[in-house]
């Protein structure tokens, strides 16, 4: 029986696993098989979304794993995300089912609105003009968080958060919300760490999850000058006595500062290697100097589309 991953309680009472297996960028043909990985070596977190075009070669691999009785429905964390082209109510819904039929589940274990911006619906899942340019809906967030909500009634969906909101979107949302959010998921590494945010989270019981917690160094938009984390000297040097690799080191960063982490891989090696972070901790000073690393430095800007009225990286944090 392979280790698990240590879980982490939520607000609604829920247990997610820290760290969870990422399809962001996995391409079709190979996810399937790095899901069946993952579980074998011991993950139970999976990481989902519609616009990642991957889905239902991901629940190909869940209702294979359950049905050859690996694991249990219940063993499972699966989370989605609704996608931009799909803020209004009834969209929303639709989006949901969409992933859930191809997924081959009954329930998502959470369910998050991937950004707070939405796109004009129906048609492309990036709708553009001839100029190229993005074409928008003024659809409110919190129309698409009511219909969350709905969701979670319905008892489709067991917890709801969001994806790439800042303090100011998450504010509003708990002003109005009748189901409690439990998890923030943004991109969080050394170079961006995101400690206001954490902040702010930890004292709204909200459960921040990283993603790119490397640096997302295979992002289509890298320059070859770009500085890569897991070359960093303190990185390399605290991998070395830990007798670990930086990749390994970056993600128990996250998991010593209290939050959960999305590693994505599809070799079967790094799945692997990925999941054997459980056997260290990080000392303060090594924290701190991680910290240091800080420079607010974020990735995944998308600054094509910084006009959008609810554009999230505008905010201080």
């Amino acid at each position: 029986m392979a280790q698990l991953a240590p879980t982490i309680l939520l607000s609604s009472g829920a247990k997610i696993p820290a760290l969870g297996l990422g399809t962001w960028k996995s391409e079709p043909g190979k996810v399937y098989e790095a899901v069946k990985t993952a579980v074998e070596a011991g993950y139970r977190h999976i990481d989902c979304a519609f616009a990642y075009n991957n889905e239902s070669e991901v629940g190909r691999a869940v209702e294979e794993i359950i049905n050859q009785k690996v694991v249990e429905r219940k063993d499972l964390w699966i989370t989605s995300k609704c996608w931009n082209t799909f803020h209004s109510k009834n969209k929303v819904i639709e989006c949901c089912e969409v992933s859930l039929k191809s997924l081959r589940v009954d329930y998502l274990d959470l369910y998050m609105i991937h950004w707070p911006m939405g796109y004009k619906e129906g048609g492309d899942v990036f709708p553009k003009n001839e100029q190229g340019d993005f074409l928008y809906s003024d659809v409110d967030y919190v129309e698409t968080w009511q219909a969350l909500e709905e969701l979670h009634s319905k008892g489709l969906v067991k917890n709801i958060g969001f994806s790439n909101f800042n303090s100011v979107q998450i504010s509003r949302i708990l002003e109005i919300a009748k189901v409690r959010p439990t998890v923030l998921q943004v991109e969080c590494h050394p170079y961006l760490n995101q400690s206001q945010l954490l902040e702010f989270c930890k004292k709204n019981d909200i459960l921040m999850t990283a993603y790119s917690p490397l640096g997302s160094p295979d992002r289509p938009w890298a320059k070859p000058d770009d500085p890569l984390l897991m070359e960093e000297s303190v990185i390399k040097t605290i991998a070395a006595a830990h007798s670990k690799s930086p990749a390994q080191v970056l993600l128990r960063y996250q998991i010593d500062r209290g939050l959960a982490v999305i590693a994505k891989s599809v070799t079967k090696e790094r799945i692997v290697s990925n999941f054997q972070i459980f056997d260290f901790k990080l000392t303060p000073e090594e924290i701190k100097s991680i910290d240091g690393l800080d420079c607010g430095r974020r990735l995944l800007h998308l600054n094509w589309i910084s006009n959008h009225k609810y554009y999230p990286f505008h905010a201080p944090f």
